[in-house]
């Protein structure tokens, strides 16, 4: 039976993720704010509609759907912008959304691995303690109790380093100095997947979700293969103690485990980036 979804915040995975559902049957409805946010929508195959997930009246626009994700990112890089886009804006949806008459059976909060911090190279995975340690990172933890704890059925979906078409970053791999440390990706095609999944199967009601890929690899590795690939030199690398200014970004390093994404049926498409790399290598040396 086909479903009403929509998507607040639609962009790099939820364009993608309206394309997955809507080839699937589904009713696809994605939200923003700009105008190119709004083509882009339009572009992808689906219905736009303008609307602020901050402000209530602002959310009347959008229909009645079964179910709701919320990807709106943070419109600047400081604090005030993470906390209204994540806290505040999810808040509002969530009660505007669960005061209709006919409110969503589910809410997919789609999330970050960075709630994790630091864990100098350990495994991590749903059950690990979450120890926050910037006013970011404590911001993403208060937007998964909202999803968690709100008014509608919530699910949390953690992804890793989200890359794809348009996000390859190939030039900081290939140009150097890269930064030691783990990476834990995940395709932009199984990012949107892994949503399309809990939502069409069911699974995952009212849990965590960690949505990374099957290999966390060193990021010195992974550059010395894409650079041997590409056919160009290896690139130069750093510790975090050689960088300027490192960032608690740098420092979060940790291996994360997708044993339950797995328990939960999905197949990625893209296991490792040694498989989801392959489009962006053929592209360089096509030139």
């Amino acid at each position: 039976m086909a479903a009403q979804v929509a998507i607040l915040g639609c962009g790099y995975v939820g364009l993608e993720l309206g394309r997955q559902l809507v080839e699937a049957g589904h009713d696809v409805v994605g939200v923003r704010r700009s105008d190119a946010g709004l083509a882009a929508i339009e572009a992808a195959g689906f219905d736009a509609v303008r609307a602020d997930v901050t402000d209530a009246e602002s959310l009347a626009a959008v229909p009645d759907v079964d179910w709701v994700v919320y990807a709106a990112s943070a419109g600047g890089r400081g604090a005030e912008a993470a906390r209204s886009a994540y806290v505040d804006g999810l808040r509002t949806a969530a009660e505007t959304f669960a005061a209709r008459e006919s409110p969503p059976d589910r809410l997919v909060y789609t999330s970050s691995t960075g709630v994790y911090g630091d864990h100098d190279g350990d495994w991590v995975d749903e059950t690990t303690t979450l120890e926050p340690a910037t006013e970011r990172q404590r911001i993403l933890v208060a937007a998964e109790e909202v999803a968690l704890d709100g008014p509608l059925n919530g699910t949390v979906v953690r992804f890793g380093g989200l890359y794809g078409p348009e996000r390859y970053r190939l030039d900081y791999y290939l140009d150097g100095p890269v930064t030691e440390g783990y990476l834990n990706s995940i395709h932009r095609d199984d990012a949107a997947g892994v949503v399309a999944h809990l939502l069409t199967t069911d699974r995952g009601r009212d849990e965590v979700v960690l949505a990374v890929d099957d290999e966390p690899v060193s990021k010195w590795e992974l550059a010395d293969w894409l650079a041997d690939e590409c056919g160009v030199e290896r690139p130069s690398k750093q510790t975090v103690e050689e960088r300027e200014n490192p960032s608690r970004r740098v420092r979060a390093n940790k291996r994360c485990r997708n044993d339950r994404l797995h328990a939960l049926g999905y197949e990625l498409r893209y296991p490792t980036v040694w498989e989801g790399y392959r489009p962006a290598i053929e592209a360089f040396r096509a030139g």
